[in-house]
């Protein structure tokens, strides 16, 4: 059976069910953590619009008691511990807090330093977008009730995104502070801030997917088969380290070129998978050598990699990754 009756065979009776009776059980919240460097903070700290971004040297901003506006620029350089790329922007304004006002601040019930906004352009380190995220809410605050042990502060609530990141919802806040970012006057001139330099930070988005990536199953098992037959991997007729195979997947966003929603892939060109993509056996990345729409289907992918060398025999778990979103392990049995 070649991997093109295979795959109408699933189709057939997966494109249906949804993978709903495939994976009956949720899955947990995904943590991205976005770390950033050359971090400035540029206020607001003239009136005057003909001397923004005037200044070639290296300025200090102006920090008032309260009120006033300012805006962050930095460099996206990971994602969860991979190399990435991107701008890290924030808007917002200098909301000084607390149940225990000192001279300027704002008595309140609540505690806080910013009102803000942030937006996470995502890219892959060859320049790809991925997608962005967007959150709401007060820094230099409390983590929200429930946030996880690694927020560090920041009540912020995540809005929205695009691309890999369409429909997420969930909460951020600060993870980490290498170096806290330089704050600038508004006068200085942002197109040599990497040359001046910045701050480095963590932050947080805990994250509810609208779409995650999952392996297919069939009643033999994960929808995963040799390559060079097609058959299907399972404890009679296991995979071997260094073999290619074929997986079946949902749920790996968008692709390049991209279809509209709801249509099938077509048959030409193909329809690469946009998002940064892994393989995961056994906890070692595992070399992808194919990963594309499957003409005629919606939502359904096909990718190739090569198991990774050194594999131990017996059930192995295959796990895979898109746009640093994590779907369910799977086991597939290794000789």
């Amino acid at each position: 059976m070649n991997s093109n009756m295979l795959f109408k065979m699933l189709a057939v009776e997966y494109v249906a069910m949804a993978g709903i009776a495939a994976h009956p059980q949720p899955q947990p919240p995904v943590i991205l953590a976005v770390d950033i460097a050359q971090a400035v903070i540029y206020a607001d700290d003239v009136a005057e619009p003909a001397k923004f971004a005037a200044v070639t040297g290296m300025t200090t901003g102006a920090t008032p008691n309260n009120f006033f506006s300012v805006i962050w620029i930095a460099d996206i350089i990971a994602v969860n511990g991979k190399p990435a790329k991107g701008t890290w922007t924030v808007r917002g304004n200098y909301l000084n807090r607390s149940p225990n006002a000192a001279p300027g601040a704002a008595i309140a019930d609540s505690a806080g330093a910013f009102f803000f906004d942030w937006t996470a352009d995502l890219q892959q380190p060859d320049g790809t977008p991925i997608g962005s995220l967007f959150a709401i809410g007060t820094g230099g605050a409390p983590k929200p009730p429930g946030a996880p042990s690694s927020f560090l502060q920041a009540n912020m609530t995540v809005v929205g995104g695009t691309g890999a990141y369409l429909g997420a919802r969930g909460q951020a806040g600060q993870g980490g502070n290498t170096v806290s970012p330089r704050v600038a006057s508004i006068t200085e001139d942002p197109s040599l801030r990497r040359v001046l330099g910045g701050g480095a930070r963590r932050y947080l988005f805990h994250l509810l997917p609208m779409f995650r990536p999952d392996v297919l199953l069939t009643d033999k098992g994960p929808a995963i088969v040799h390559g060079a037959d097609s058959s299907p991997v399972t404890s009679e007729n296991p995979a071997h380290a260094g073999e290619t195979l074929t997986v079946y997947a949902s749920g790996l966003g968008p692709t390049r070129p991209g279809v509209d929603p709801g249509q099938p892939f077509p048959d030409s060109p193909a329809n690469t998978v946009n998002s940064p993509l892994d393989v995961i056996v056994n906890g070692t990345p595992a070399e992808g050598r194919y990963a594309n729409g499957y003409p005629g289907a919606i939502d359904r992918f096909q990718i190739n990699f090569r198991v990774p060398e050194g594999i131990i025999a017996g059930s192995a778990t295959l796990r895979l990754t898109s746009g640093f979103v994590p779907g369910r392990e799977v086991n597939i049995a290794i000789q």
